[in-house]
């Protein structure tokens, strides 16, 4: 559970006493509190779930922003239902009501489709934190979208870029609602997909290096052998996505969280 901690500015990952639950701190220090679990949260999301009427922080006479442990706690939640349910905002604000009011609540859990599965169904593959999700999880076009938080022209021009795109056999992987999410958290800041085909370029380019790496494993007969290609094609795909980070922060003076 995260908690406003006592005392100065906190430190990511702190949790701090119940005591300190009056505790209002600002939009900042929200960021720092959420990036442990949430990494790809922006304030820029925190002030798009507030326009949205999901959250409600108080404002200082000058019209800052001042959260809550309970608003801290609740956007968390809203987080985990984007990410790990897929669910629109409009579900989530119903979920939320829901629970203020003391009702029980059933996640529905998004299908390729786009129907929804009773969790309580034997077919439903869902968890408190959903990291239990199959890999192979595949979701349509319409949880997409609301997971992004963006309409169909602009997954539309996403694609025309190949930013993102459908699997062969039809649906969008985990690792496509990622982008696209970044995606969109990016053209808030302005910036639009044709600006965004370099990074899709490099980060071709870093696959490609990392696939000629594993190619000759892939091709070994032995299969404790290619066994160890998928290994080392995750590990290289996790150095490769530090190494990037690091050479863009060193390249715009970014100091590490």
């Amino acid at each position: 559970m995260l908690r406003i901690p006592t005392g100065g500015a906190p430190k990511s990952g702190t949790a701090g006493s119940a005591g300190s639950a009056g505790r209002l701190v600002s939009i900042g220090t929200v960021l720092t509190l959420l990036r442990d679990e949430f990494p790809e949260v922006t304030i820029s999301k925190i002030r798009f779930l507030e326009a949205e009427g999901l959250v409600e922080p108080r404002r200082t006479p000058s019209g800052y922003r001042k959260f809550s442990t309970e608003d801290v706690e609740r956007l968390a939640r809203i987080l985990r239902l984007q990410r790990d349910h897929y669910l629109p905002l409009k579900v989530i604000r119903e979920q939320l009501d829901a629970l203020a009011r003391g009702e029980q609540i059933r996640i529905p859990a998004p299908t390729a489709n786009g129907d929804c599965v009773d969790p309580a169904s034997p077919s439903a593959v869902y968890g408190e934190v959903g990291r239990e999700r199959s890999a192979s999880t595949r979701v349509g076009r319409a949880e997409l979208l609301a997971a992004a938080e963006v309409d169909e022209a602009q997954l539309a021009e996403w694609e025309s870029y190949g930013l993102i795109g459908e699997a062969p056999d039809g649906g969008f992987d985990a690792e496509a609602v990622t982008v696209a999410r970044l995606v969109a958290d990016l053209g808030r800041f302005g910036l639009e997909p044709r600006h965004l085909r370099a990074m899709k370029a490099a980060a071709d380019r870093e696959a490609g290096l990392v696939e000629q790496v594993v190619a000759p494993l892939r091709r070994h007969r032995n299969p404790q052998t290619r066994a160890h290609a998928e290994a080392t094609l995750k590990e290289l795909a996790g150095l490769s996505v530090r190494l990037h980070e690091a050479l863009v922060q060193t390249a715009l003076g970014v100091r590490p969280r």
